[in-house]
């Protein structure tokens, strides 16, 4: 993991998502859905990845994964993804989410982890990735 217990933490990476946690995305509990947090991230990532793939780009592995604090309802969520590592056709990218609370006023991080994407054709094979700029 990337220093989960920074003193004063910042986002790492860009800004690709924000989405606010709505009532039916809950548990019995009242907290949002794990699953529906990682569907977002997931969204996020997708996002940068098929911008650095050149087109479309597909889901392989979610890799070291952790939920700091519960996300209540209301939450402004913002997630940043960060290009680590590309192979020839692969893509691992740091996905972090950022909870601002409008109850509380807390900024504060919720979850990370790191996903690999893979480009692929329209016929869904994996193809090379571009020459990066």
């Amino acid at each position: 993991m990337h220093e989960l217990e920074q003193e004063d933490p910042i986002p790492q990476g860009d800004l690709a998502l924000q989405i606010t946690a709505l009532p039916r995305e809950t548990n019995g509990f009242g907290d949002i859905f794990g699953g529906w947090l990682v569907a977002q991230m997931d969204l996020a990532g997708t996002a940068m990845a098929s911008k650095i793939a050149g087109g479309r780009v597909a889901t392989v592995a979610i890799d070291r994964m952790a939920f700091l604090v519960p996300v209540a309802v209301g939450s402004q969520l913002s997630f940043y993804t960060q290009a680590l590592e590309s192979g020839r056709s692969s893509i691992q990218l740091m996905i972090e989410v950022w909870s601002d609370d409008p109850a509380s006023g807390d900024w504060r991080k919720v979850t990370e982890a790191v996903l690999v994407f893979v480009a692929i054709d329209g016929s869904g094979r994996t193809r090379p990735l571009p020459p990066r700029r």
